[in-house]
């Protein structure tokens, strides 16, 4: 047999295991697929049994989420007193900090990641529109959000955003950038900064796991909810140092007819959102 006649049936066999193993894992991502969507059947159809509705379309799980750990950083703080207020002067008062402009106002920031921004003799204002306005500011601040929502009551107007990490959102980190006679007048939030992977981080559960848990939650009186809306996976800050230190950790936002609830997948709370 010719040497060329060899390399074709090499070549041919090699194509064939290829297509083999190609085959095994479409049959293994599809088997996956159908063994969660069972899972997920299951979850609701005990929800339906005890009298909570809710569609299995409505659970998204945005992927593999790992807790990750989180440390205060001045350069970020600094960062962000800066992009509202221009330069400033930083007084160092052990967890807050305190960033001052004579002319603009003043920032506070403490080591929970809680902060708060005062302006005045202010120009930045919403005339061009006052979610433009914020998400202008929030590239300068370098912060990254999932989602915004713009609210009006007596002649304010409140931006309220979300934080995220990698476009993942962290539920309990929102800020509002809130509008007075058309000017911007005060930011009031908490945000997350140096993230970085934990290597004794925990993967998030199946959302069966949190939507049976909820159930169980709300058997127990401690919600009065007929009807889910929408399960999403994401993020819960958690702080526990003194300086800053912490997590953000695996979490599912229940959004129900009876309030909206952060299930932290590391502790098992469950947690209403006020």
């Amino acid at each position: 047999m010719d040497v060329s006649r060899i390399k074709t049936i090499t070549v041919a066999v090699l194509v064939m295991i290829n297509i083999l193993f190609g085959a095994v894992i479409v049959i293994d991502t599809i088997a996956d697929a159908r063994a969660n969507r069972l899972t997920i059947e299951y979850a609701c159809d005990a929800l339906h049994d005890g009298g909570i509705a809710i569609d299995a379309d409505s659970i998204i799980s945005n992927g593999a989420i790992r807790t990750m750990r989180t440390a205060r950083q001045d350069e970020s703080e600094a960062m962000i007193a800066q992009a509202v207020l221009g330069e400033t002067t930083m007084t160092d008062h052990g967890v807050i900090f305190l960033y001052e402009n004579a002319q603009r106002g003043t920032a506070e920031f403490y080591s929970a990641g809680d902060f708060e921004i005062r302006l005045k003799n202010t120009d930045i204002t919403n005339e061009n529109g006052s979610l433009r306005t914020v998400l202008e500011l929030l590239d300068k601040m370098g912060v990254e959000t999932a989602s915004q929502v713009v609210s009006y009551s007596e002649g304010t107007e409140t931006v309220t955003v979300i934080d995220a990490y990698k476009g993942i959102s962290i539920f309990n980190c929102a800020t509002e950038f809130i509008f007075r006679d058309g000017s911007l007048q005060m930011i009031a939030g908490r945000y997350v900064t140096g993230v970085e992977p934990d290597p004794d981080g925990t993967e998030i559960t199946h959302a069966a796991t949190a939507l049976l848990s909820f159930l169980s939650w709300v058997r127990l009186g401690n919600a009065d909810c007929a009807r889910i809306d929408k399960v999403e996976a994401g993020y819960r800050h958690r702080v526990s140092g003194s300086f800053g230190e912490g997590v953000i950790a695996p979490a599912w936002l229940i959004t129900a007819d009876s309030g909206r609830y952060i299930i932290d997948d590391d502790t098992g709370e469950i947690l209403p959102i006020t």
